[in-house]
């Protein structure tokens, strides 16, 4: 996207009210009094970080179920902490956590450069994101070779070995060259075979460019830039030139292939001081514009970031480089250009040992956030490490997580798609173990809202922040537990992959009545259960919830059954859900234990699915049973169907 793209998007959403209702116009939206604690939109993530095991995999030579595993918890981390996003670390060492044809498996999986690990991670961790509504950020590193000096370390088919002339050793570690044309032509081919490939949502580069500084040592580049600097008489010209036309390339690349998708950098908190430059911070640390030749503030004037995170590692009244007055900064520098501003947060430092005083304070970091408020320009923060979030040393990451993710936060807005249109919400229903809510649309995501009481309009300023907020998801229905007793509206809203969000649905009212029963009872519930004749699937994407089941017609019952407590002796509609495929069974029995004998009806599964189909009306005993169950014992052929019921008090 250009410069000039970026800046014509950036004056047109200036005008309006960065943190909007869905139905608002931007005048009812101004007149909104909204909290800055519960802000609708922020990016919240956390690098998830591969390189020497840092986060992820723990360690080399884990079973592939193993790696799994410990992936999952990282997600129901950030998750648990309301974040939406990871940063995943995926290209570390010139290697891949992916089948490349360009690099070889990272030695971080295995613990053996090459060593196919017996799966894909990186779509395993695609698909494990966005099942948890969470964006995937790919994280590469474009220079770094290896933490060691030695090419012969380097497995056989490495491109660094093939070619010798692109690389050089530097502080006892391999880099490639930035400075060869070839060089750059093929990091950019690794990192979009990548892109292409997968379903990510962004990438992401990290501080490391040229390398830091190593005292005594001069980079041993000065033969590339014999052959390739041209007109440039010095050389951090001319390095800069070479990282610059990365960043612009791999814009350009990028968009061209996906537009949806973000790119950005987290540079080193620093361009350059202002004693040195007056266009600078009032800073007094290493400047990344002289040191690693990183002209992160041209990347924003340019427009070729759509965002940038850049790593603000200090505390509030640091004397050489103040959170505070670093946020003021770059904010600053990000005004007007359309390039989203994210803070890089050391999660690393509070409560551990050998810190400054101030990163013993519990509340520091949350400050950092309290100080972000000033600043409209910061979107959103990322935190390093994974490790330290989970460690949650002196309480710091919790008082944080208390203070500013109270409540589930929508991304910020990339681009400028359309919004969907509004989603129906077609069902909500409490029930015993909380409201039973079920909607279609046409959205990548949904937003769902609550509103205490039974509302008669949706008030535009329902939406204006994230005070109603209760969950975003990826499926078409969700049970809301939380609920205390009481009467609510529920609104639901459809997003794109971009984020821009439509108008809300209908509402629809709950509680107050104080008779109605309704209880939805899914395949991955505990009140299910099936034999281990029965497979679990997610091929259909009318599924309910994140999988179903699915068995082989035979000769015999062996049902899986549904359980539920159903609360008095009455009569109940009984509805099952499952989704259709010309290739399952024409007849599958479903058996309702009704109080005077088990009936039986059979449905035709290979159409009708992805709704709720009613199987009757039936009077149950009250208790916690086996109320609805679905057998195998069936003539016909394909595939019998289990995937869930919802039961309710007529």
């Amino acid at each position: 996207m250009t410069a000039l793209v970026r800046t014509v998007l950036a004056a047109l959403t200036a005008a309006l009210v960065s943190i909007v209702a869905p139905t608002a116009s931007p005048a009812a939206a101004m007149a909104c009094a909204t909290d800055p604690a519960t802000p609708k939109r922020q990016l919240r993530a956390m690098w998830i970080s591969s390189v020497a095991n840092i986060d992820w995999p723990s360690r080399t030579g884990l079973s592939a179920s193993a790696q799994q595993a410990e992936f999952r918890a990282w997600l129901d981390l950030a998750v648990q902490k309301r974040m939406n996003a990871v940063v995943v670390q995926i290209r570390p060492t010139a290697d891949a956590f992916w089948p490349s044809p360009y690099e070889p498996w990272s030695q971080w999986l295995t613990g053996t450069q090459g060593g196919n690990p017996g799966y894909d991670p990186l779509a395993f961790m695609v698909n494990e994101a966005h099942a948890r509504n969470l964006e995937f950020h790919a994280w590469f590193n474009p220079y770094r070779v290896a933490n060691n000096d030695d090419p012969s370390k380097l497995v056989s088919t490495h491109p660094a070995r093939q070619h010798p002339d692109w690389r050089f050793a530097y502080g006892g570690k391999l880099y490639y060259n930035p400075g060869i044309p070839e060089v750059r032509d093929f990091i950019e081919d690794a990192i979009m075979d990548a892109v292409s490939k997968y379903d990510v949502d962004g990438v992401h580069l990290d501080d490391y460019f040229y390398p830091y500084p190593v005292s005594g040592q001069t980079i041993p580049d000065s033969a590339a830039y014999a052959q390739y600097g041209g007109s440039f008489t010095n050389v951090g010209d001319w390095r800069r030139n070479n990282v610059n036309l990365l960043v612009r390339e791999l814009d350009q690349r990028i968009h061209a292939a996906k537009p949806h998708v973000s790119f950005g950098i987290s540079p080193f908190g620093i361009w350059r001081n202002a004693a040195t430059d007056p266009l600078g911070s009032r800073t007094s640390g290493l400047q990344s514009y002289d040191a690693i030749y990183a002209d992160s503030r041209q990347w924003v004037k340019q427009g070729w970031v759509d965002y940038l995170s850049p790593q603000i590692y200090w505390n509030i009244g640091y004397s050489a480089a103040a959170y505070e007055v670093l946020t003021a900064w770059w904010s600053d520098v990000v005004r007007g250009t359309g390039v989203q501003l994210v803070v890089g947060q050391a999660a690393y430092r509070a409560g551990a040992s050998g810190q400054d005083a101030a990163w013993q304070d519990p509340a520091e970091l949350s400050d950092h956030l309290t100080d972000n408020r000033q600043h409209p320009e910061v979107v959103g923060d990322i935190f390093f490490s994974a490790k330290d979030v989970k460690a949650d040393r002196i309480g710091a990451i919790t008082k944080l997580v208390n203070t500013h993710y109270s409540r589930p936060a929508l991304l910020p807005a990339r681009g400028s798609s359309a919004a969907p249109s509004a989603p129906a919400l077609t069902s909500a229903v409490q029930g015993s173990n909380g409201v039973q809510l079920a909607w279609t649309g046409s959205g990548t995501s949904y937003a769902v809202y609550r509103v205490a009481g039974a509302q008669s309009t949706a008030d535009p300023c329902f939406f204006a922040d994230a005070r109603n907020l209760i969950t975003t998801t990826r499926q078409t229905s969700f049970t809301d537990t939380t609920a205390a007793s009481g009467s609510y509206t529920y609104y639901v809203t459809a997003l794109t992959g971009t984020h821009q969000e439509s108008s809300p649905s209908a509402g629809k009212a709950v509680g107050g009545g104080g008779s109605a029963f309704s209880v939805v009872v899914d395949n991955s519930d505990a009140g299910f259960t099936a034999g281990s004749n029965w497979g679990t699937s997610t091929y259909s994407s009318q599924l309910h919830g994140i999988d179903y089941r699915f068995a082989n017609p035979v000769s015999a019952s062996d049902p899986a059954w549904y359980q539920a407590t159903i609360p008095s002796a009455g009569s109940y509609r009984v509805e099952v859900w499952y989704p259709a495929n010309s290739g399952y069974n024409s007849a599958t029995p479903y058996i309702v234990a009704a109080s005077g004998g088990n009936q039986t009806v059979t449905v035709d599964q290979r159409s009708g699915g992805g709704q709720w189909r009613v199987l009757g009306t039936y009077t149950l005993a009250a208790g916690t049973y086996n109320v609805v169950g679905v057998s195998r014992w069936t003539s016909t052929t394909g595939y019998v169907i289990a995937d869930a019921v919802r039961i309710t008090k007529t």
